[in-house]
C-alpha cells in the first residue's frame, strides 16, 4: 500500500531556479506556503502562481492573498490567470509565460500526490524547460498511509485514474 502511495510523489529537491511555479487546486493554502518559503530561502526570485477562476475571482488573487496574510511580501508572487480545466491544459498555458519570459528552469510546486503526473505533463508539454519538482504536504494524503482515511483513499483512487488517462493521452 505504501509503494502504491509513493510512486505517486516525485521530490527532486530543492534547488536553485529561475522561477517557482505552483499549479492552482490547492483548496488549503500549503502550496503556495511551500512555493513562498522556497524563495524566501533563496531558491528562486519570485513564485508564479496559476490557476482558474472560481466562484469569487481568479485563484491565484485569493492564493496570493493567503500567502500576504501569512505574512509573504505580495512582490513575492506574480499571478498567472488561466482558462484551463485540466494540468494538461494548465502546464502548456504555464510553458507560453515561462517562454515568453526568458525562464529556462523551474521548480514545480504542488500536492504530494500530483507531482509525479504534474511534472511529466509539464515536462511533455514544455520540454525546453528543466522541471525540478518540490512536493507540498497535502492535508489528507500521506503515501505511508492514504488507506487510513476516507479522504486519503479518495485522493489516492483519484490521481491514479489520472495518471492512468494521462498515460492514455487524455
Amino acid at each position: 500500500m505504501t509503494a502504491a502511495g509513493t510512486a505517486l510523489v516525485e521530490d527532486d529537491g530543492r534547488q536553485k531556479a529561475d522561477a517557482i511555479v505552483v499549479l492552482g487546486g490547492d483548496d488549503f493554502g500549503n502550496r503556495i506556503l511551500t512555493a513562498a518559503q522556497l524563495a524566501e530561502e533563496g531558491c528562486a526570485p519570485f513564485v508564479l502562481v496559476s490557476g482558474p477562476r472560481l466562484l469569487l475571482g481568479y485563484e491565484p488573487d485569493l492564493t496570493i492573498g493567503y500567502a500576504v496574510q501569512k505574512g509573504y511580501p505580495p512582490t513575492l508572487f506574480r499571478p498567472l490567470r488561466v482558462n484551463a480545466d485540466s494540468t494538461r491544459s494548465e502546464t502548456a498555458t504555464i510553458g507560453k509565460y515561462l517562454v515568453e519570459h526568458g525562464i529556462h528552469k523551474i521548480l514545480l510546486v504542488t500536492s504530494n500526490y500530483h507531482t509525479r503526473r504534474a511534472a511529466k505533463l509539464m515536462r511533455q508539454m514544455n520540454p525546453g524547460i528543466e522541471t525540478v519538482v518540490v512536493p507540498a504536504p497535502d492535508a489528507f494524503f500521506r503515501p505511508d498511509s492514504w488507506w487510513k482515511s476516507r479522504n486519503g483513499a479518495r485522493t489516492f483512487l483519484y490521481e491514479w485514474l489520472k495518471t492512468f488517462a494521462t498515460e492514455l493521452g487524455v
